[in-house]
């Protein structure tokens, strides 16, 4: 059976059992409505027109019994005419119930009340007829009694006629409750029926169908997408529809087959192309740029064999012509390193010859045994098949190819083999062109050449004759303004000779005065600096001992005065270094040394070196960093927090009230360049110090950069101060490569704008170190640069009291101290006096010598450096000498700190180095070290 005859008797039956289905529902539900119509219509009607009589009835016996009785002339008058129309009214009714009544005892109750009811109606007639006529009373009441008697069977016929018409209604009613019960188990009887048939012919048509569909389905998914050479085929077991799709199916793997294979075969060709031609575009590409044969040989035997899988190969080019014709071995591929192969053959000269002659490839796949063998690192092999092949250009053979294979040579690397020597032929034979066109263009420049030289030659030849003719024309006029020109010349040479000498002395005169008076200056500097320090040192530890509040016997006011000694005295020691800074820009000696910095830690280092004066002071302390400022920086540390350090002061000094600000921000290059030069630097970074101080009037604002110079004598006896700070700042400032500039309104505050550059090459302008001369240059270690912390100090452990009260080194240590300065003798003694140390004093070198030579007890030496008759750098020398004295702790202390003299006392023999004036701490915490150890 096909499938749509399947679909079709399916559905037939569905469709045939819903439709009689719906039959036997209609059918029911019409009986049901007959039912209930005669219930409603006609029991219902009867029962109500028998209750609607009784009802009249009764009303006619009350109103009989009423005017008999109790009643008026007028209300009997009205009773009598209400029995009338009840009378009238009973007759039409029971006239309307003999028209309806189906049923024969329904008819003969009725009949039988019709005939009760006439009865009833003459004796009612007689009671009407004796109440009008006002009879006695015996006779109304015998026809009360005999109509009493007639309505009791009046009453209990309609009764039973209602009776039996209630009785027909509810079994009516009962049939069609039995009919609705029958039709509702019917109808499920039948929906289950039907489920169960159109289920099981549901089942029947989806079996029959999906049988033949998994068949198919189970084919497509067995097929192997990636291979369609092979595709199952499905078994065609009906002739419906199904049956087609198997046979197209069928048909449609046939076809793809076929296309399959098709596309394979495409697809190799393909490649196969692909392959050659990449190769042979390689081939191609290697041609360029070549302009020798051999090199061609070469390459071309060298790329082609791998790409033929070749072992072993040669490459043979023609030369000479006619009976001179013979083909030459040019390059070889995998040769076992010796002559391997004919190094040359002629045409016909055995197959390769031959094949020459021939024109024509030749393939040899039996190889003989006496065979040239390819020859690898573990032994040799014999090749398994030879492919000869001529190079033809314009039918001519200008080269053979010869290869040898381990494997059988394919058909694609033979069509890639003939491809490739279609083109040698052309690229052979324009090398070949281009070799010769490179040699007749070298014949030809060398022709050139010579014809060129010969004709300049000539040419020459003929100048130097006509210009010999014209010389000997003009010499002799010539030779005598020549003569007159060098006698001139002669004259104004000695006179400029003369000049020249006379310049030459005053300049070297003026530079032996010029080094004389910078020498003079500098041995003034450094020795006033010593003279200065000298004094200096005796007055700051001294004061520095009275001031101490827990070793003092002095009062509070007398410490106090001692207190504002010792401030006085670093005072001095500041405008002292000062000064010597200032010396040392002039004569350009100062080291300035570039280094990277952190800038990012630039604002925590200003905070926590002058927090501590705005609180004094009162006033607020704000720094700004905008975050476009770099953190690396490459500058001179030291010069840079001297500069800054200096700028605060200042701002400080003259701020009352207010704040005072830093602000750290990225500097525009256009902004910087109207001040200084900007080329070298690799960024640009302003530091603005803003105060709410006196501030500066425009006509002195250029006066306050010189040295010793203030605003005005008035503010320099008010706030104090040397006038050097700014000085230094705009000199160190310009060392760095920067500027330092200022705007200001008197009463309204000050702003100094600091531009300073990035140098990560360093500033080429400055001295690349400082030299190690007298002239006013202080030792780095004991600079009065040092940032933002004063004087610099030795690296040595400093210990707090506590320590020092734990250690106590000092007791019953003997301590030599030797200086010519009295004033030092007596304060360092004082002072390491009180530490618990027993003092030795030596005025020289000689004293020293003879009380170490005495056998004192010397635990160090503190050795001043200049001093009379023997200094410090000899008598240590002299004392390091004595093997005794190797381990000697000697301390060298000098006024005159200069560059270099830490080293020069520590080679002539100096354990430490503390430069004057000196900090009692400090020299505590040296001695200590070296007593400890």
């Amino acid at each position: 059976m096909g499938f749509k005859k399947k679909q079709m008797l399916g559905f037939g039956l569905i469709l045939l059992f819903l439709a009689i289905l719906l039959s036997f529902m209609m059918v029911t539900l019409n009986n049901l409505k007959s039912s209930m119509t005669e219930i409603v219509e006609n029991r219902y009607e009867k029962v109500s027109a028998s209750m609607e009589i009784r009802q009249l009835f009764s009303r006619s016996d009350r109103e009989i019994l009423f005017a008999a009785n109790d009643a008026n002339k007028k209300e009997r008058a009205e009773s009598l005419e209400i029995i009338n129309e009840n009378h009238n009214l009973i007759e039409s009714k029971i006239a309307g119930l003999s028209g309806t009544l189906n049923k024969v005892k329904a008819k003969q109750l009725l009949k039988e009340f019709e005939t009760q009811y006439a009865s009833y109606s003459i004796t009612e007639a007689e009671i009407i007829q004796n109440i009008k006529s006002g009879n006695s009373s015996g006779n109304l009441s015998s026809l009360m009694d005999d109509q009493r008697e007639k309505r009791t069977k009046v009453i209990s016929t309609m009764d039973e006629f209602k009776d039996y018409q209630e009785g027909v209604m509810k079994d009516t009613l009962s049939n069609s409750k039995q009919t609705y019960e029958d039709m509702i188990g019917f109808v499920i009887f039948a929906v289950i029926l039907s489920i169960l048939v159109i289920s099981v012919t549901v089942v029947w048509m989806i079996r029959s169908t999906s049988k033949d569909l998994q068949s198919i389905t189970k084919v497509i998914k067995n097929i192997d997408y990636k291979n369609l050479s092979v595709i199952p085929r499905v078994p065609v077991r009906t002739t419906d529809e199904i049956g087609d799709i198997a046979r197209s199916f069928n048909e449609m793997a046939g076809s793809l087959e076929i296309y399959n294979q098709k596309e394979k075969d495409f697809t190799e060709k393909i490649s196969e192309q692909n392959w050659i031609q990449t190769r042979v575009a390689d081939i191609a590409t290697m041609y360029q740029r070549i302009v020798d044969v051999e090199v061609l040989a070469d390459r071309f035997i060298t790329r082609l064999a791998p790409m033929m899988g070749a072992s072993i190969g040669a490459f043979y080019v023609k030369r000479g012509e006619g009976v001179d014709m013979r083909f030459v071995k040019l390059a070889s591929f995998a040769g076992d390193g010796e002559d391997s192969g004919r190094r040359e053959f002629r045409l016909g000269e055995g197959l390769i010859g031959q094949c020459a002659l021939e024109k024509e490839s030749k393939v040899i796949e039996d190889i003989p045994e006496d065979f040239q063998w390819v020859t690898t690192g573990l032994g040799e092999v014999n090749p398994k098949s030879i492919v000869i092949a001529p190079v033809v250009f314009e039918d001519e053979v200008v080269a053979m190819v010869e290869l040898a294979s381990l494997e059988s040579f394919t058909k694609l690397q033979k069509t890639f083999l003939n491809q490739v020597l279609d083109t040698l032929g052309i690229t052979i034979n324009n090398v070949e062109g281009r070799m010769e066109i490179e040699r007749l263009l070298k014949e030809s420049q060398a022709q050139t050449e010579e014809l060129q030289a010969q004709s300049e030659e000539l040419q020459s030849q003929s100048e130097e004759m006509q210009a010999q003719s014209e010389e000997l024309q003009t010499q002799a006029e010539e030779l005598r303004m020549i003569n007159e020109q060098l006698e001139e010349r002669n004259r104004e040479t000695e006179e400029k000779s003369k000049e020249l000498q006379v310049a030459k002395l005053n300049l070297e005169k003026q530079a032996e005065e010029l080094k004389l008076s910078s020498k003079y200056k500098s041995e003034f500097m450094a020795n006033m600096s010593h003279e200065l320090r000298t004094p200096l040192n005796s007055i700051l530890i001294l004061s520095e001992m009275l001031s101490d509040p827990n070793d003092s016997k002095l009062n509070e006011e007398q410490q106090e005065f001692a207190r504002v000694i010792n401030s006085s005295g670093q005072d001095l020691l500041t405008l002292i270094n000062d000064i010597l800074d200032l010396s040392k820009v002039e004569v350009g000696k100062l080291e300035v040394v570039f280094d990277e910095m952190n800038l990012s830690e630039l604002p925590e280092l200003l905070h926590r070196n002058f927090d501590h004066v705005a609180k004094k002071k009162n006033i607020d302390f704000i720094i700004e960093k905008s975050k476009n400022v770099p953190d690396i920086f490459f500058t001179d540390e030291q010069r840079f927090q001297q500069i800054l350090k200096n700028l605060l002061s200042n701002a400080f000094k003259f701020t009352e009230k207010g704040s005072v600000s830093v602000r750290i921000q990225k500097a525009d290059e256009e902004d910087v360049a109207q001040w200084i030069q900007t080329k070298g630097a690799s960024n640009w970074v302003e530091i603005k110090v803003t105060d709410t101080g006196i501030g500066i009037s425009k006509e002195k604002q250029k006066l306050i950069f010189e040295a010793f110079q203030q605003g005005d004598g008035a503010t320099m006896r008010k706030y104090g101060g040397t006038g050097l700070g700014l000085s230094i700042c705009r000199e160190f400032a310009k060392l760095l490569g920067g500027w330092v500039i200022v705007d200001s309104e008197e009463g309204q505050g000050s702003t100094f704008t600091f531009f300073i550059p990035s140098m990560p090459e360093g500033f080429k302008n400055v001295g690349e170190a400082m030299a190690a001369s007298p002239e006013v240059a202080a030792a780095n270690h004991d600079d009065s640069t040092a940032p933002f912390g004063g004087q610099g100090e030795p690296d040595v452990v400093i210990m707090d009291e506590e320590d020092r009260d734990k250690a106590k080194p000092f007791c019953n240590k003997t301590v030599l101290v030797v200086d010519d300065d009295h004033r030092n003798i007596f304060a360092l003694k004082n002072a390491l006096k009180h530490e618990g140390m027993e003092i030795l004093t030596a005025e020289n070198g000689y004293e020293c010598l003879e009380l170490l030579e005495k056998g004192n007890d010397i635990d160090v030496i503190l050795m001043d450096i200049m001093m009379p008759g023997m200094d410090g750098y000899e008598t240590m020398t002299r004392i390091r000498e004595q093997s005794k004295f190797e381990d000697l702790p000697i301390i060298a202390l000098t006024a005159k700190a200069m560059k270099g003299d830490r080293e020069k006392c520590l080679k002539a023999g100096a354990s430490d180095y503390v430069s004057k004036p000196l900090k009692l701490d400090q020299l505590l915490s040296v001695l200590r070290v070296w007593l400890t150890n």
